[in-house]
């Protein structure tokens, strides 16, 4: 079973490319989650919940989720899960946007989104 990590974090694509598959995009926290939405509607399963960790949706510039392509019927579990996460972040973000952070401030949060996927790697890395 294909293992993917869906992620916009740099510290993520630098330590683990190659050693897992990475579908790395440089965009917003809420557009990961719409990429595994499409992603779970073209058959993928969410391995690692999309809301992981205390890090609020607003607070973070970074997700990573891990998905896994066994199945090439809809997971109904999944869609509701990353449909809910999606609305979650949604409403945090229309209550206060991701502040700019500065670069070392970034950089925490990458180490952060890294912690809470790390856990997950030790048994799927090749």
């Amino acid at each position: 079973m294909r293992r993917i990590l869906v992620t916009n974090n740099p510290l993520i694509k630098e330590k683990y490319e190659g050693k897992i598959d990475i579908e790395y995009y440089p965009e917003s926290y809420i557009d990961i989650l719409k990429k595994v939405r499409d992603k779970v509607h073209k058959g993928c399963k969410i391995l690692t919940h999309p809301l992981s960790g205390s890090v609020k949706p607003n607070e973070t510039p970074y997700k990573t989720v891990m998905i896994s392509e066994d199945t090439s019927d809809l997971d109904m579990e999944s869609l509701m899960i990353i449909e809910s996460s999606i609305e979650t972040a949604l409403k945090f973000l229309k209550n206060q946007k991701t502040p700019e952070w500065n670069e070392r401030i970034n950089r925490d949060f990458q180490v952060i989104d890294l912690s809470l996927i790390e856990p997950t790697l030790k048994d799927n890395i090749k």
